[in-house]
């Protein structure tokens, strides 16, 4: 993939150095500014991740299995302190268990607390935490009593123990993740990776809202304009222009960009449409600027930064506790499966060593999310010297590259298990669009080439089984119209996301696999 060159004029050079020893511009921490800027006059290196920056999914995935541990560790210990000699009833605590947190985590989700800016504001975390648990409990209580087999004493007793003990493990934590937020909000560590499109006045008013109310929310990398430099306002050389439009596409991905603002007056809506035509593949939230227009909506219609009102053109396609669910199932039944399916794994690989000579697992580089390459792992299925690691050409029915016992696991869908593995370090989901290949092709042609737009399934996590799986398009992609269904069905998935179509493909994952006739 090849970078975009920043405009880079060598008439600049004492503009550039001047800049770079004005104090630092402050939309948020734009700690790289500096840098960027004294940068200009050299070639445009990939930007690094900031340093110290932190993933807001995994802020939100650690608040909610902190929830759950002290939930569950309160409810534990206060039974076994409640009991005073009596003989415990293990399935009365198992089911007090799972409702309670079931219940209490809904409700914290239903208030949004489980969203940065929430976590960061403690008296809210506080109420919402009491709401949750004290409607947990009642909802339990209520149960026990409907079902009669309850000492009423003995409930009360666990029932306040637990609460008070939940209550204060989760508001410690709620305390110092408070904190946390707001000091790694102050040093940049939060703030989103921004760009903006425009370098006229729109997106100089637009940069002074938001330095005047972001509060620590936004990093900008810089601006991209057809124009160049000298054409720009003055004030904009603060920032390094970084290329034309025809360039955004593959900053965006190289640079991991979470938001893009364009910044042209609403008016130029030709400009506006072919800007948002090159980016809805992206998994990046873009928003218009509204400022200067003079079409005014309700509040409600506009995403505010700060006061900065904008209208949301694309949304990534899951928010952070979308992505944090998804990866704690995903790694939670990853794990139960590996440790379910260990003998029948163990077998596999031993019937591999035994049937060819070479490596047991082959390892094949596939696009992932954001167009990133990885590596999948597949129990190997063809002969070692005719493997075919770019998978420039597809295999077909009684391909003789395939080994006996490689063909049946293929048909079953069987080399497809070490992927599990892939599950665990991140590289996939269970369910999402299928990884293709390199090199993967319809008809002969590259996928991209047959698909209008076919990189927009890269905007989540690819996954082992999937939606277009499970409706019968799996298997060798021989024609146009099976890579066009293909990518159809993965589009419909992305949009439709939740964690029940993911359970619900994968209990239909077997009888797919077991009645399917189209891998080979």
């Amino acid at each position: 993939m090849s970078l975009p060159q920043p405009t880079c004029p060598k008439r600049d050079q004492n503009q550039a150095r001047e800049t770079a020893r004005r104090p630092e511009f402050h939309v948020a921490d734009l700690r790289l500014v500096v840098g960027l800027a004294a940068a200009e006059t050299r070639r445009c290196d990939p930007a690094p991740k900031p340093r110290g920056a932190i993933s807001q999914p995994m802020i939100v995935g650690a608040a909610f299995l902190f929830d759950l541990g002290a939930i569950l560790a309160a409810g534990v210990l206060t039974y076994f302190g409640a009991l005073y000699g009596v003989e415990p009833d293990l399935a009365l605590l198992a089911w007090g268990l799972a409702l309670t947190a079931a219940v209490a985590l809904v409700a914290l989700r239903a208030r949004w607390s489980y969203t940065i800016r929430a976590l960061s504001d403690f008296p809210r975390q506080g109420l919402d935490l009491a709401f949750a648990l004290a409607l947990a409990l009642a909802i339990w209580n209520a149960a026990c009593v409907q079902a009669g087999a309850v000492d009423m004493a003995f409930l009360r007793q666990w029932s306040l123990d637990w609460f008070v003990w939940a209550f204060g493990a989760a508001l410690v934590g709620r305390a110092g993740l408070s904190l946390a937020i707001r000091a790694w909000t102050k040093t940049g560590a939060l703030a989103r990776r921004t760009v903006i499109v425009g370098g006229g006045e729109q997106a100089l008013e637009t940069i002074r809202r938001l330095e005047r109310s972001g509060k620590g929310a936004l990093d900008i990398l810089g601006v991209f304009d057809d124009r160049d430099r000298t054409r720009l306002p003055p004030e904009m050389t603060r920032y390094r222009l970084l290329g034309t439009f025809d360039d955004l596409e593959d900053f965006c991905r190289a640079y991991k960009v979470d938001l893009l603002i364009v910044a042209f007056p609403l008016k130029a809506e030709d400009r506006i449409l072919h800007i948002l035509q090159k980016l809805w593949t992206l998994p990046v939230d873009v928003r218009i600027s509204a400022l200067g227009g003079k079409l005014r909506l309700r509040d409600r219609a506009y995403n505010f930064i700060g006061d900065v009102p904008f209208l949301p053109a694309f949304d990534k396609p899951m928010n952070d506790w979308d992505v944090a669910l998804k990866a704690i199932f995903d790694r939670c039944v990853a794990a139960a499966l590996i440790v379910a399916l260990s003998p029948l794994l163990l077998v596999i690989a031993l019937g591999v060593r035994l049937s060819s000579r070479g490596p047991i697992l082959f390892v094949q580089k596939r696009y992932g999310f954001n167009n990133e390459e990885f590596g999948v792992y597949k129990f190997r299925s063809m002969y070692v010297d005719q493997c075919d690691y770019g998978a420039a050409k597809l295999v077909t029915r009684g391909d003789p590259r395939v080994t006996p016992f490689g063909a049946f696991l293929r048909r079953s869908s069987l080399d497809e298990l070490p992927q599990l593995f892939n599950v665990l370090r991140g590289d996939l989901s269970l369910v999402g669009p299928r990884p293709h290949a390199l090199k993967g092709a319809a008809a002969g042609r590259a996928y991209e080439q047959v698909v209008d737009n076919y990189f927009a399934r890269h905007r989540v996590k690819p996954g082992i089984t999937g939606w277009a799986q499970v409706n019968g398009w799996r298997g060798e992609t021989d024609t146009f119209e099976k890579i066009e269904q293909r990518v159809a069905h993965d589009l419909h998935y992305i949009e439709h996301w939740s964690l029940w179509l993911d359970v619900g493909i994968l209990l239909k994952t077997p009888w797919v696999v077991l009645t399917g006739k189209n891998a080979f």
